[in-house]
């Protein structure tokens, strides 16, 4: 009878802690994180102690993933109403009494310094798939008018501090949220037309609209200089157009095959500005060549589509919506920060997901892991609820 008071192995006591893992997402996740500390092991091993924080950071987030993947989907869920509260009350604090850094008014004390707009990255589509979860079955145009107010406030409270990458993130994750609820696509395809008409027009109009002493309204004097310097970059070379110029050329310099690990001019001799941050896809570009940036981009699509596949076959509304806007998150962080430093979009300080340092970005791309992961895991330990593949 003595093996029945035998006490369980440490293997029997952990293993139900990793059932239900998606392993292809695990492996994806894990590939990326080491293409990252490669990178920022060229790029940063002679920028202070920048390698070995940036593998803490991933060891936080890693921890945080693991975490939050053990939690069900309804009780994140259950978390998303006070997360969205906190996060908006937060953000009304900044506006009131932040912190300014730089002309910019993105910080609160409460204890420690906070950006509270990160908390927004999750916090907004967290809230909206609640909102869609709880109208399921009953959704009117009404509904989707108060998913789009939801959506306006904290974006509007973001873009007055102004910040315009972080907005433009928690818009794309919102807007994700909503239009994988169902939105029609007559509502989808105007707004689209027009932006692509209003782009179009800016870049036709560019020598007129970028003129000295032109200013436009809306925007920032800075977030028109942005534009402007995207438009045409030599316009200022040694000033606003530097960056874009010096990313170009690293990525040119790259060639197909890249000038090898560690050997990348441009990096070592600090021609790259924030090399280990925004623009470290440039110091990857220039060693790796473009067969290194084409695995990388074909790593971060199935990631995303990992993440869709997940969404296909999640139990709930939410879960296919959390999925979903997690999947559209990764994919609006590279396709952004791949752009700006290609030199197709506007600088907006927009990290490359699991590349970039970065100790907040890092803990946020961690909790949406942790979050689709946690999606992944119900539908495996209930198979039965699954919605049936589309055809």
């Amino acid at each position: 009878m003595a093996h029945v008071f035998r006490k369980p192995s440490w293997v029997h006591r952990f293993a139900p802690l990793f059932r239900g893992l998606d392993l292809p997402l695990l492996g994806l996740v894990g590939l990326l994180a080491g293409l990252g500390l490669l990178a920022m092991y060229s790029s940063g091993y002679d920028h202070g102690t920048r390698f070995m924080d940036h593998g803490r950071n991933m060891l936080i987030a890693a921890t945080l993933f693991f975490l939050v993947a053990q939690v069900s989907p309804q009780k994140i869920m259950a978390a998303a109403v006070p997360l969205y509260g906190l996060g908006v009350a937060l953000l009304v604090a900044v506006a009131l009494f932040g912190i300014t850094k730089k002309g910019a008014q993105r910080w609160i004390s409460v204890g420690v310094v906070i950006q509270p707009s990160e908390l927004l990255k999750i916090a907004m589509p967290l809230m909206l798939a609640w909102w869609f979860q709880k109208r399921e079955g009953q959704l009117r145009p009404l509904d989707f008018g108060v998913a789009g107010l939801l959506l306006a406030v904290p974006v509007g409270l973001i873009m007055k501090q102004p910040d315009l990458g972080t907005s433009l993130l928690v818009l794309a994750a919102g807007l994700s949220v909503i239009f994988f609820a169902g939105l029609a696509w007559r509502l989808v395809l105007p707004p689209a037309l027009i932006a692509a008409v209003g782009i179009g027009l800016v870049v036709w109009f560019e020598p007129q609209l970028c003129a000295d002493g032109v200013r436009w309204p809306v925007l920032h004097d800075y977030q028109q200089q942005r534009i402007c310097t995207l438009l045409d970059p030599t316009r200022d070379p040694l000033g606003k157009g530097f960056h874009i110029i010096q990313g170009m050329i690293a990525i040119g310099s790259g060639g197909v095959f890249g000038k090898g690990f560690m050997a990348g001019t441009q990096t070592h001799l600090e021609f790259i500005p924030e090399r280990t941050t925004d623009f470290i896809f440039a110091a990857f570009s220039e060693e790796f060549g473009l067969l290194g940036n084409l695995f990388l981009i074909v790593c971060f699509l199935l990631l995303v589509w990992r993440g869709l596949a997940i969404a296909l076959q999640a139990n709930t509304l939410f879960g296919r919506l959390m999925a979903g806007a997690v999947s559209m998150i990764f994919f609006t962080y590279a396709f952004v920060n791949m752009g700006m430093v290609s030199g197709i979009l506007p600088v907006v300080g927009v990290p490359l997901p699991f590349i970039s340092y970065g100790g907040t970005a890092m803990v946020t791309l961690g909790l949406a892991l942790g979050i689709l992961m946690s999606v992944a895991r119900a539908q495996r330990q209930d198979p039965q609820q699954a919605p049936p593949p589309p055809l």
